[in-house]
């Protein structure tokens, strides 16, 4: 992430001088979006260091690449044209023979080849689960909202974890304000204008960094992911102010919606061929380049909108008024008739207020716990948004504790909390339990995992790769917070009828953002 410094103002419509471009890459040691498909998920991926501070850098080429030769383990080292005997360097090579004789000493141990027919013949993380962590983390709170949304959600095949957190908060105002039941908001109406809205934004960067080389670090993060499933709070209210909020049974999920990995491929390989054409156009020096480029976006955006209406369906208009008919939970047919703008300023009205218990969503911002940078500080990242002229993404950075309590106010006040976490570690969704003491690598492969959060974070260990939301929170007789309850997108299969349980030892070590 960023510092405080680097928040992004307006931009202007004019071409970055290369040595802005240059200070803007030497801050993007940061996050950005991607996507990890084999959990559905948003996913934050952090960009490593610049080797050189100050200064521009791209790939070696093939020809720069060298390699160093082998060193064996009776090579000496030479001072003042003397072996040096008592000095040997380490082993570079894998020896055959030393491996086979550690193996062979390995499988001596009892334990080890009881652990061999164990491990080798089962999942090893649902082999070393520990009923002790299984027992102690119990669907029972003592603080909750008192109102849950439903039907629990299914993002099915998609990356649209923080669509369906976010419209699952949402929901829970609408619900109260019509006395509905069961309801949900039409995830894929966002995920349209997502999709066009960061397809556009995509073809903006690349002509904004169109003089740097093509293999340049930020170019090249700007390519590796144009139109991802993934997305951040920030990039919802983007989204929600510009298009507003539809009922699902107005705009369902298309089959590409339910599974989003073809459709994606096909935009992305268009709009990376799309971004070297503008690219060309960009630099070819011609006086009528800026006519061309604009010509050629236009056309490109033609294409990636006809490909989302094949593929998604045609949307609603933002503008149009729709008719919504519906039952309450008196069984009274009710019928609604107003413009997805309209709708979604309903969250922000006297009555939406009133569901919210005085909770504008509006005002919400995020809350984020990365030990890597300074606590107290707003963070955000350069090129992190989906609409050209929205908001970027921005973070204030706070330790635990306040992080915390902030989520616990929240749910005392009976609002539901959208939350990011690296949802891949230490959790079992078939038991819905997520905690750090769940799997017990160590008894079964003698080996200790000891990295701090900063230390996953910096090696690339653990990033956001999920939303979801919290709905309740157990406390201490002191006010401490010991397990969370969290509503997840992925059916009422996985989990407690849709619903797992976080340990608090969980959130702190695995969560990283709250939206307060």
């Amino acid at each position: 992430m960023g510092s405080a410094e680097s928040v992004p103002r307006d931009r202007q419509p004019q071409k970055s001088s290369r040595l802005d471009l240059e200070a803007l890459q030497e801050k993007y040691d940061s996050f950005r979006i991607t996507e990890d498909r084999e959990t559905d998920s948003m996913i934050v991926e952090r960009s490593g260091r610049y080797g050189n501070r100050g200064t521009v850098s791209s790939q070696p080429s093939a020809t720069a690449i060298t390699r160093p030769k082998p060193v064996s383990m009776s090579a000496r080292v030479i001072t003042d044209g003397k072996a040096d005997q008592s000095h040997t360097t380490r082993q570079t090579h894998v020896s055959g023979a030393k491996t086979e004789a550690l193996i062979h000493t390995i499988l001596q141990d009892p334990k080890n080849r009881l652990a061999l027919s164990a491990l080798s013949t089962a999942n090893p993380s649902k082999v070393l689960e520990k009923p002790s962590a299984i027992l102690k983390d119990t669907q029972t709170f003592n603080v909750a909202i008192p109102f849950e949304g439903s039907p629990v959600t299914n993002q099915r095949s998609s990356g649209r974890c923080w669509i369906f957190a976010a419209t699952n908060v949402f929901r829970v105002a609408i619900m109260k304000k019509y006395n509905i039941e069961k309801f949900e908001l039409s995830q894929a109406y966002l995920f349209f204008w997502d999709k066009v809205e960061k397809s556009n934004f995509f073809l903006e960067s690349i002509l904004e960094t169109a003089d740097l080389p093509v293999d340049n670090r930020l170019v090249a993060t700007l390519m590796d992911q144009p139109v991802s499933d993934g997305g951040q709070w920030t990039m919802i209210e983007n989204l929600v102010t510009k298009y507003g909020l539809l009922p699902q049974t107005l705009y369902p999920d298309s089959f590409n919606a339910k599974n989003s990995a073809v459709m994606d491929r096909l935009l992305t390989t268009k709009l990376r061929e799309d971004a070297l054409r503008l690219r060309a156009l960009r630099n070819s020096g011609s006086s009528t380049a800026e006519t061309s480029v604009a010509a050629a976006k236009e056309q490109m955006m033609q294409d990636i909108v006809r490909i989302l209406t094949l593929t998604l369906g045609r949307p609603p208009s933002s503008y149009t008024k729709f008719n919504w008919e519906f039952y309450d939970k008196a069984g009274k047919l009710k019928t609604i008739k107003m413009s997805p703008k309209e709708f979604a300023g309903g969250l922000n009205d006297t009555h939406g207020l009133r569901a919210l218990g005085g909770t504008d969503p509006h005002s919400l911002f995020s809350l984020v716990n990365d030990p890597r940078n300074e606590f107290n500080r707003l963070l955000t990242v350069d090129f992190l948004t989906n609409v050209s002229g929205g908001k970027y993404v921005t973070y204030v950075n706070v330790d635990k504790p306040i992080w915390k309590k902030g989520a616990i106010e929240m749910l005392k006040k009976g609002w539901p909390v959208f939350f990011g976490s690296d949802v891949g570690k230490f959790s079992d969704s078939s038991l819905g339990i997520m905690d750090p003491d769940l799997v017990d690598y160590e008894l079964g492969f003698n080996v200790k995992l000891g990295m701090s959060k900063a230390e996953r974070l910096m090696s690339g260990e653990s990033a956001m790769t999920h939303a979801m939301v919290l709905t309740a929170v157990h406390l201490s007789p002191s006010g401490e917070p010991i397990r969370w309850r969290v509503e997840n997108s992925w059916s009422e299969d996985a989990g407690t009828d849709g619903y797992f349980v976080m340990s608090d030892k969980w959130m702190d070590e695995v969560s990283l953002l709250s939206r307060i």
